[in-house]
């Protein structure tokens, strides 16, 4: 195992050498490296890595005031980017200045004469320390990764409006409702315009608003203090309050209540709440994202939903488009899930077979993205090889393309059974369905239909597409 390294700093020989023994001791288990100046410790430091750097603070004589001291090596070697928990040592009681030492970047401060257990104590603290912030480090990163919009799977011209609407509004106070069918990604794209603003760093507290007792949703959203009720055993924040300076996402938004609408409206107008029982009010900065796959315009008329709050939601609008609006995205999907599970799983299910992939993209997807992730984990699962064939695709995906539908997209002729001819007719079709999902764009029909760019141009003017594109 490698020994973690300490330098020493300090100007008297005999405090330099009993740190070192402690160190070095069985029980310390360090390597240590000592210098008696500061010029000789700056070197020292930028030329070698260390784990810590242990100085004293009042170097050479205390009455020359332009003496420079462990502060200033301090500020020298963190301008140079020394790496290492620095901790600053005293024989005096100056609170002033260890606090500026810690405000330069100190991780931690102790008092002369040293104790080995103290010292070994406040070395051990400094590494949990460091240890937490490079975890929350690559946390941090992943959540950045894991919810950055250009990394949602999508290459679609309709989503790619999206990530355009995300990118231009993720940094205001805006709230704004996603709109869209179950399953088509709406907590994505809300975590997507959190974690790429500048609130990034402060909370993302999603609710479902159907999934909360009606008896107990004031007290969710807003907090209660100790005997507000029967049960209320304690004083508790509120999701509200939980959410300050970051967003809170209300997923399901139709099923509020209408009680608790005129209560939500009123927080968004003031911006500040009062807890259950409680007479005094707290402010809150909180950005409302929601989503509901319900029409909340046909919700106002019918009196399931107030208007005013409608209105005051519906600031600015993302509609995710459906699955079976966005084919084009499938393949992508499909790819990203074979990743994913075979990851977690533990299997190699390397790809799709052309007949599943066709059943795959004519198939209406009514659970949308989360009806396709859930069956091609299954479909993994259940593989007996490398590649997802039709046969192991569940019967609801088999059976939803008939005979009919497939003799209509290629156009045969029941009396004709000429494969030339057949080919030619599904090769036609097959360029026009590409091109209409794309919207023309001939780029994308190509990652389509798998073919070059020359080789589309070419069976675009034979079939006489080239007007129509």
């Amino acid at each position: 195992m490698v020994k973690k390294r300490v330098l020493i700093i300090d100007d008297e020989y005999e405090i330099r050498k009993i740190i070192a023994s402690f160190l070095t001791s069985k029980k310390g288990g360090y390597d240590a490296v000592q210098a008696a100046g500061l010029d000789e410790a700056l070197d020292l430091a930028v030329k070698q890595p260390f784990d810590h750097i242990l100085s004293d603070i009042y170097l050479g004589p205390e009455d020359d005031p332009d003496a420079e001291t462990g502060l200033d090596f301090l500020r020298k070697a963190k301008a140079a980017g020394v790496e290492a928990n620095f901790i600053m040592m005293s024989g005096k009681a100056d609170t002033d200045l260890a606090m500026q030492c810690i405000h330069n970047g100190a991780a931690d401060y102790i008092h002369k004469p040293i104790i080995a257990d103290q010292l070994f104590f406040v070395l051990k603290r400094a590494e949990e320390q460091a240890r937490l912030k490079k975890e929350n480090q690559i946390l941090r990163s992943a959540v950045d990764e894991r919810y950055s919009f250009r990394n949602i799977i999508a290459r679609s011209p309709a989503m790619n409006r999206i990530f355009d609407v995300i990118e231009k509004v993720k940094d205001y106070k805006t709230t704004v409702l996603i709109t869209g069918e179950s399953g088509t990604g709406k907590e994505l794209v809300a975590k997507a315009l959190h974690f790429n603003s500048i609130r990034k760093n402060a909370p993302f507290i999603p609710v479902n608003c159907g999934g909360i007792p009606e008896n107990l949703l004031e007290s969710e959203f807003f907090g209660h203090v100790k005997g507000a009720f029967t049960d209320a055993v304690r004083s508790k924040k509120g999701l509200f309050e939980e959410a300050n300076g970051g967003t809170l996402f209300l997923d399901e938004l139709g099923d509020l209540p209408l009680t608790l609408q005129v209560k939500l409206l009123r927080v968004l107008q003031e911006e500040e709440i009062r807890p259950v029982g409680d007479t005094r009010t707290i402010k809150v900065d909180v950005r409302i994202v929601a989503a509901t796959a319900i029409n909340l315009e046909k919700a106002v008329q019918e009196g399931r939903f107030r208007e005013d709050l409608y209105y005051r939601i519906n600031v600015l609008s993302i509609s995710i488009p459906p699955l079976r609006e966005r084919k084009e995205d499938i393949h992508l999907l499909v790819d990203h899930f074979l990743k994913k599970y075979n990851k977690r799983l533990g299997i190699d299910v390397q790809g799709v077979s052309p007949e599943a992939m066709h059943l795959l993209l004519e198939y209406q997807w009514p659970g949308n993205v989360r009806e396709l992730e859930n069956l091609m984990e299954r479909a993994m699962v259940l593989s007996d090889g490398k590649i997802i064939k039709a046969d192991d695709l569940p019967p609801s995906i088999n059976n939803s393309i008939s005979k009919e539908s497939v003799d209509g997209l290629v156009g045969l002729d029941a009396a004709n059974l000429s494969i030339k001819k057949a080919s030619k007719v599904l090769e036609k079709e097959l360029i026009k369905r590409a091109l209409r999902r794309t919207g023309g764009n001939k780029t994308q029909a190509c990652h389509l239909l798998e073919i070059s760019l020359p080789a589309l141009l070419y069976k675009m003017k034979e079939y006489g597409l080239m007007a129509a594109a």
